[in-house]
């Protein structure tokens, strides 16, 4: 559909050293859904937390819709 676009991102997390989540890196926009999740999946034993989420927005009228969680592993921050 013209003007939709569907972002997908990889985030991970570190804990600190006072126990709060960090960012690990910047995260990571990926081009498809499968490749997010499975990259994901390897790096579940390197990090306190990772995920990935998509959200789809239309750009023609500045809408975004709500961030739905493709895969979620250990710890990490809550986000809208």
């Amino acid at each position: 559909m013209p003007g939709i676009r569907k972002l997908i991102v990889l985030s991970a997390f570190n804990r600190d050293s006072e126990g709060g989540l960090t960012p690990a890196f910047e995260p990571r926009r990926m081009k498809q859904e499968d490749t997010a999740v499975y990259v994901a999946q390897t790096l579940v034993n390197d990090y306190a937390g990772v995920v990935v989420w998509t959200r789809e927005s239309n750009v023609a009228i500045g809408e975004a819709g709500p961030s739905v969680i493709l895969f979620q592993s250990g710890q990490v921050p809550e986000f809208e």
